[in-house]
């Protein structure tokens, strides 16, 4: 393995945790947000909150996942192998659940959130499931 690939993988590795850190946690202020008074300081600081943490982490750790992953798949060679099929269409899963975090932020920001925390809570464990999924086929690689 080469010196760049490594680094590649390393960067990778850092933005994956910093990404599903994000796609953990922003679920979870969902809930406190939508606990929260509409119109009220705590629902804005909620706003701001999940705004930054979209912009200014999840966002950006997003970009590079994808540039970082790709980069490795083409300089491993792995771009023919069945697993990386897999884990793409994962991780294209985990791409569309974070698009929709998007809408739900600005629906709550816009305050017409028409969920239940109950309901940010049972989407909170969808990330973890995929991300069991694309560790499961990066490490195993089972075909």
């Amino acid at each position: 393995m080469t010196s760049f690939y490594l680094w590649i993988k390393a960067l990778h590795i850092v933005a994956v945790i910093a990404w599903m850190a994000g796609l953990l946690y922003l679920p979870r202020l969902f809930v406190y947000h939508a606990e929260a008074p509409e119109g009220s300081e705590q629902a804005q600081t909620f706003v701001v909150m999940e705004r930054r943490l979209m912009r200014f982490i999840m966002l950006p750790a997003l970009v590079v996942v994808w540039a970082s992953g790709l980069t490795l798949a083409i300089e491993a060679g792995f771009l023919q192998a069945g697993w990386l099929h897999w884990k793409l269409l994962l991780v294209l899963g985990m791409t569309g659940l974070h698009g929709y975090f998007s809408v739900l932020r600005k629906q709550l920001a816009a305050e017409t959130n028409r969920h239940s925390s109950r309901f940010f809570r049972m989407i909170n464990e969808a990330p973890t499931l995929l991300m069991l999924g694309i560790v499961v086929l990066v490490v195993i690689k089972p075909f």
